[in-house]
């Protein structure tokens, strides 16, 4: 099998979302001075490729350290729905999906390939993006899944600044993966 990466890599030009600190890679130590080299690196914590944990929304909600590893492994469902600027994914969308390809099953990890990410470089990229509906995510958490991921900078819409999806699916538990890459390999 081959491997494919999903993640974008931390650079110093790595696109972020609006008023979040560029990444810094700071010298700490060098190879003349100290025998080895060493960097800070110094990053929002949604700064590329990223988890969101329950903690993220949900007050009594896991952190990133309290979540099992094996949420983060097995198979998921690709779920391929091109979706433009300010476009929503529908609980229509996910009907029409099981019934071409059968039922979502419990605790399974979902990934929306929306093609957004060609738009990485694009000022309206966070912004704009498309997302998941409030009646969606109420689906999903009905199905019992695991893990929502996305290849934009958000599962909610980019004019949404109220952050229901991401609220609704703290409460219940399900882990959140954003700004995902190379789902067009898959």
């Amino acid at each position: 099998m081959k491997q494919i990466d999903l993640t974008l890599t931390i650079s110093p030009s790595i696109p972020n979302f609006p008023g979040s600190p560029k990444p810094q890679f700071i010298p700490w130590s060098t190879l003349k001075e100290d025998g080895y080299n060493l960097e800070l690196l110094f990053l929002s914590s949604h700064t590329g490729t990223h988890l969101d944990a329950p903690y993220h929304f949900e007050k009594n909600g896991a952190k990133i350290h309290q979540i099992s590893l094996d949420r983060l492994v097995g198979n998921g469902i690709l779920i391929k729905i091109k979706k433009g600027k300010n476009q929503v994914i529908t609980k229509n969308d996910l009907i029409s999906f099981e019934r071409k390809n059968g039922n979502i099953p419990k605790y399974s990890s979902i990934i929306f390939h929306t093609e957004w990410q060609k738009n990485l470089n694009n000022d309206h990229y966070f912004i704009n993006n498309p997302g998941l509906s409030e009646s969606a995510a109420k689906y999903l958490v009905s199905k019992e899944i695991n893990l929502v991921g996305i290849d934009s900078p958000s599962i909610d819409l980019g004019i949404n600044r109220t952050f229901i999806v991401h609220k609704i699916l703290a409460k219940n538990n399900i882990l959140i993966v954003e700004n995902l890459t190379n789902l067009n390999k898959i």
